[in-house]
């Protein structure tokens, strides 16, 4: 791996997190490839081999479904989310194709409250080389606690 893929996974991941903490939701399908995974998923499911997640999508497309779900018949009180995400270690590197992990932690803050820790957990990746550059081919979320307040409106 030399240092521009590496440079720009690092913006990829920073991208992604400053898009989702800016409420850019447009933006997310289009860090993914049209066939693509993204599922969030307790860790303690994940290291059971238990398929249960709480959120699965197999396509770009069902990502733009989300995005629609969110802005469109999701009602719920408003709340602004900040993403913190550690630096990617690239477990696997073949030619345009890399496997990665990086720790993330969500913060949420309600209107007239407290911020707060919302969620915390790491990404499990595959990201690929694409012509728009490079795109998720997978992204699992794995979240650290079984509780989770309420619902996840947004994504991680």
């Amino acid at each position: 791996m030399d240092f521009q893929d590496h440079f720009e996974l690092g913006q990829l991941y920073a991208n992604y997190a400053s898009a989702l903490s800016a409420g850019d939701w447009d933006a997310w399908p289009e860090f993914f490839t049209d066939e693509c995974s993204y599922r969030l998923q307790p860790r303690e499911n994940f290291e059971r081999g238990f398929p249960l997640a709480t959120l699965s999508f197999e396509s770009k497309g069902m990502l733009k479904d989300r995005v629609y779900g969110i802005r469109e018949t999701l009602f719920h009180d408003p709340y602004y989310q900040r993403h913190v995400v550690g630096a990617p270690v690239v477990k696997k590197a073949e030619a345009d194709r890399f496997e990665c992990e990086a720790n993330y932690a969500v913060f949420r803050t309600k209107l007239s409250e407290l911020s707060s820790v919302f969620n915390v957990g790491r990404y499990i990746d595959v990201v690929v080389r694409t012509e728009a550059g490079l795109k998720f081919s997978s992204r699992q979320v794995i979240y650290d606690s079984e509780m989770i307040p309420n619902s996840i409106i947004y994504p991680l």
